[in-house]
């Protein structure tokens, strides 16, 4: 079982759809890791926190679960991705 190594909750994985919504998202130029660097290359899958707030990429199978490479979904890009 995978948790999120800044508040320790479980990670579930996101759906394909989730994935795509963000990857579009990404596209645009919208998505920042937690230091405020542009993400530029597309998730494969990703993890989410309990809180729904973080997305952990996972690319070419492996999990990147390094705190500060984890993307922030603020409320606005959190209503794009998951219409919620």
């Amino acid at each position: 079982m995978l948790r999120c190594p800044i508040d320790g909750s479980r990670l579930q994985l996101l759906t394909e759809d989730e994935v795509s919504r963000i990857n579009l998202v990404l596209e645009a130029g919208h998505l920042r890791d937690r230091l405020d660097q542009r993400i530029s290359f597309p998730l494969d899958a990703g993890l989410l926190n309990r809180e729904a707030n973080r997305v952990y990429p996972i690319r070419g199978g492996i999990p990147s679960l390094v705190a500060d490479e984890a993307v922030d979904l603020a409320e606005q890009l959190f209503q794009e991705v998951f219409g919620g």
